[in-house]
């Protein structure tokens, strides 16, 4: 029975699990790609290819792609759900009945749906038969996906189809937490190996035998080399129950009596064991001898799990596989594969880079990445397209607390393994208080509590007699007196206040103990605090000090709040100006702070002044960074000064984070409608409206990418950036149920799952 949905539906014509081929993984794939970023409005659809009737299909439709008059009644069936507004047709020779499959056109000619396709192959040189047939193919859609520049370069040249018919996008990969091999392995009880490894459903194609034979030559110089074949054989190869491929593999292991050396998963394995594998791998060997192979999932899956690759050079491998990250052998020279699998297991050093090249470059093209690359040539061809919504991803803190020891959260990360050497921060640890002591707030989860202790040791620890605070400690716990004799800490010491006032904030949830040290800390340090003198320190010391001064109203609080103020609304009055309604005349980093802290001294004291500010302020900083529906973070090349054209690219998630969380502050004092609007979109950032189109978050860890360059996204995740990933997210959470009037659920232990 299907549910009822008001969602926009995509129907996709393919095969699809269990049948097992690489479109059916690949449309499953991209299905799920789609689902996580836009499912809250987007349903897809399967209309599964079978070359047999099928009454059992769970599927919305199934097509019997050898029963002619099939196809006329499932593009009638599809017509009559008006909730369908684009069929996407997954198109390999073969799939279809007829010549070129060419019976595909009697469902085309009835479909009054938008169109289009998928190419997984595009062949060069074709004949004028073949090139009549592809062109017709997409008169009736003038769309069409391809997955590499070569054919894309195919189809305008041998086909003379335009330019402008093509989105060309990567194949999809799956997002792993980086980590080295070692790690991997021990999961996998073969840490005691050198692992080579190659996956998918076996047949000739696959040319594993030059994997094998090559093999021969690396054992002498690595004896203990394990290499792992992972896949069953094609189940189309099987014929009678015997499975003359794989007989031929097992005779050259015999051959050459590597039985200790070989290993057959003759398992389809689920997608969650399969990456272990590959994680766990230090040489990947594509072997292929397809020349005109369009694209491999293979290889591009062993990319993204970090893996050196040696592989044949087929049009995928030589577009995508430069010298950083692999090595290009001839198709079918074990002697060239031996070679190039020999000198990267000599050298641990290059091995690690090349994986680590391979795990950047495939990013972009994560299932989500490209979820959103379709949406957005999908939106060209559907009626509207403004009803197409981001969804939010699940509440993660599994990075978080991998960041996170004993002693506090670690600053950086390379990639995603923490960097013990860069040592721990004021600044990341009181980040971290107040993120987790939201996701306490909002889930009342324990497993937060000892977290909360940490880092509130922590900032209790940095804390000098006079009140304010040292900054830097290294991983053996100890002060670096150059670290904290900077000019200006005052930022840093500011911050502990704001995450002080959080705890304290929720202080009728919290332990006794937890809050009274907080409070304590708070206390002792405002002497200190009222001497603050730089924009953003006032603005993080004004909303502790509120946080605090609302859950236990003080009188000297509220005074340095007003004296702080007073310091603002001067730097203000010295700088704005009728085209500069600014507190500086320059807009750096974290600039939401600003207007914010002008809010909670207005409601405070309630002098009108501040309130007049904070308005102007905020709506002259929205001005700067909003563009219709996209959000256009200040940028860290140069920043923005006034009188000048603002710097681009170097976005930062700090200055999203902060922007949603001053939005959110207006928008509970106010309840102006265009504040909760201004602050999803500004969420969307985070989860791909921006000019790279890439979310910025791990979807497995909860990790927070460092920054949006002109041409990249920083893959480190370093704590700044995951915890500023966090806050937003967590605001978006609650706001999302106060919108729905949903109860949280209490005691969450994995996250919030999310299905908006």
């Amino acid at each position: 029975m299907k549910a009822i949905s008001n969602k926009s539906k995509i129907v996709f014509l393919s095969t699809f699990p269990p049948t097992q081929c690489g479109i059916a993984t690949y449309t499953q794939d991209t299905i799920k790609g789609i689902t996580d970023v836009f499912g809250k409005s987007i349903a897809c659809e399967i209309c599964e290819l079978v070359d047999t009737p099928n009454s059992n299909s769970t599927q919305a439709f199934t097509l019997n792609t050898k029963d002619r008059a099939d196809y006329t009644r499932v593009a009638e069936d599809i017509n009559a759900d008006e909730s369908v507004k684009l069929v996407h047709i997954q198109h390999e020779f073969g799939l279809f009945g007829g010549n070129y499959g060419d019976h595909l056109l009697d469902f085309l000619n009835v479909i009054k749906k938008p169109v289009t396709f998928t190419f997984h192959t595009v062949l060069p040189g074709p004949n004028d038969e073949l090139r009549t047939f592809v062109k017709l193919l997409l008169t009736y859609s003038n769309s069409v996906f391809v997955m590499t520049n070569r054919s894309e370069e195919i189809l305008i040249k041998d086909y003379e189809i335009p330019a402008e018919f093509i989105t060309t996008i990567s194949h999809g990969t799956h997002v792993v937490v980086y980590e080295a091999p070692e790690t991997a392995k021990a999961k996998l009880g073969i840490e005691d190996r050198t692992v080579l490894s190659t996956f998918g459903l076996l047949g000739e194609g696959k040319n594993i035998e030059t994997g094998l034979r090559a093999l021969g030559k690396i054992v002498e110089n690595t004896p203990n080399a394990l290499y792992l074949i992972i896949g069953r054989t094609h189940p189309n190869l099987i014929i009678d129950g015997v499975d003359t491929y794989r007989e031929k593999l097992e005779a050259i292991v015999n051959e050459l009596d590597l039985h200790d050396n070989v290993r057959f998963i003759n398992q389809y394995l689920e997608t969650e064991e399969l990456l272990e594998y590959l994680q766990a791998t230090d040489i990947y060997m594509f072997t292929s001898k397809d020349p005109n192979q369009a694209v491999s999932g293979t290889f591009s899956y062993a990319m993204s799990c970090a893996c050196p690759i040696v592989a044949s050079k087929i049009p995928h491998t030589k577009e995508v596989l430069t010298e950083d990250s692999g090595i290009l052998v001839d198709i079918g020279d074990e002697n060239q594969f031996a070679e190039a699998a020999i000198k990267l297991l000599n050298d641990e050093n290059l091995r690690e880079e090349m994986g680590k090249n391979a795990f950047r470059k495939t990013r972009a093209s994560s299932w989500e990445n490209i979820g959103i690359a379709h949406m957005n040539t999908y939106k060209k061809l559907m009626d509207k397209s403004s009803d197409v919504k981001f969804s939010y991803p699940s509440i993660q803190l599994a990075h978080v607390k991998r960041m996170t020891t004993e002693l506090g959260i670690i600053q950086f990360s390379k990639i995603s393994i923490p960097d013990i050497e860069s040592g721990y921060t004021l600044d990341d640890n009181a980040r971290a208080l107040v993120a987790i002591c939201m996701h306490y707030k909002l889930t009342e989860d324990k497993d937060d509590l000892p977290y909360i202790l940490i880092y509130l040791d922590f900032i209790e620890r940095c804390q000098k007699p006079k009140g304010n605070f040292m900054n830097y400690v290294d991983q053996h716990n100890r002060e670096h007196i150059e670290q904290n004799e900077e000019v200006n800490l005052e930022d840093s010491n500011a911050r502990g206040i704001w995450a002080l006032g959080t705890v304290v904030s929720i202080g009728n949830i919290l332990p006794e103990s937890i809050t009274k040290k907080a409070s304590k800390c708070l206390l002792n340090s405002l002497k200190w605090a009222e001497s603050i003198q730089s924009p953003r320190s006032i603005g993080f010391a004004t909303k502790g000090l509120y946080l605090y001064h609302s859950a236990v109203p003080n009188l000297y609080v509220a005074a340095i709040i007003n004296k702080l103020n007073a310091k603002l609304l001067s730097n203000y009055e010295i700088s704005s100006t009728k085209d500069w309604k600014w507190f500086e005349n320059y807009m750096t980093y974290g600039n939401g702070i600003l207007p914010e802290s002008m809010l909670y001294a207005y409601l405070v004291t309630n002098k009108p002044i501040y309130k007049k500010v904070a308005l102007e302020s905020l709506d002259f900083l929205i001005s700067k960074t909003y563009k219709g529906d996209n959000f256009k973070v200040i940028s860290n090349n140069g920043w923005y000064h006034k009188d000048s054209e603002p710097a681009e690219f170097g976005e930062q998630p700090i200055d999203v984070s902060y922007m949603i969380q001053t939005l959110n502050s207006f928008y509970n004092a106010f309840k102006e409608p265009e504040y909760k609007h201004k602050m999803k979109i500004a969420f969307n950032w985070f989860l791909g409206k921006n000019h790279l189109n890439q979310i910025m978050y791990n979807p497995v860890s909860g990790g927070g990418y460092d920054g949006l360059e002109k041409d990249n996204v920083n893959l480190n995740q370093g704590s700044e950036s995951t915890v500023c990933y966090l806050t937003a997210r967590l605001i978006m959470e609650n706001l999302k149920l106060s919108e729905s009037k949903v109860i949280p659920l209490m005691k969450a232990k994995t996250g919030v799952a999310i299905n908006q």
